[in-house]
């Protein structure tokens, strides 16, 4: 009973986060607008998930255990960007692709750098 309850809750918890968003991004899509989104609470959301992938990548953890995180990034990165696109700042995507991208990279340059962004985004 135990290991088929654990698989239960194991793709009950994808199919979640498949959707998660997909409710805000037709919401945007269909108002053709951004209005009432942070720009900023999205941001920062995206990079707490970001930091935590890379934190359970860097460490060796199991695929398992963070396989959602990259299907609720994406989703973050389409919602970023329709509200780029419905507010007119799509010139903004490249700065903060490469800002991520470059936090990404840079998070790992030392072993104490990631374990502070960690113990960071678990304090906000």
């Amino acid at each position: 009973m135990a290991p088929g309850l654990l698989d239960l809750a194991h793709w009950s918890t994808w199919a979640v986060c498949a959707v998660i968003k997909l409710p805000q991004l037709a919401a945007v899509l269909a108002a053709g607008s951004a209005r009432g989104i942070s720009v900023g609470s999205l941001l920062l959301e995206l990079a707490g998930f970001l930091v935590f992938l890379r934190y359970q990548i860097y460490y060796g953890y199991p695929l398992q255990t963070y396989l959602e995180y990259p299907i609720i990034i994406a989703q973050d990165v389409v919602l970023l960007l329709f509200i780029l696109h419905f507010s007119g700042n799509m010139k903004r995507a490249l700065f903060y692709a490469v800002t991520f991208g470059g936090a990404w990279y840079m998070l790992t340059l030392q072993k104490w750098i990631i374990d502070l962004a960690m113990q960071g985004s678990l304090q906000l």
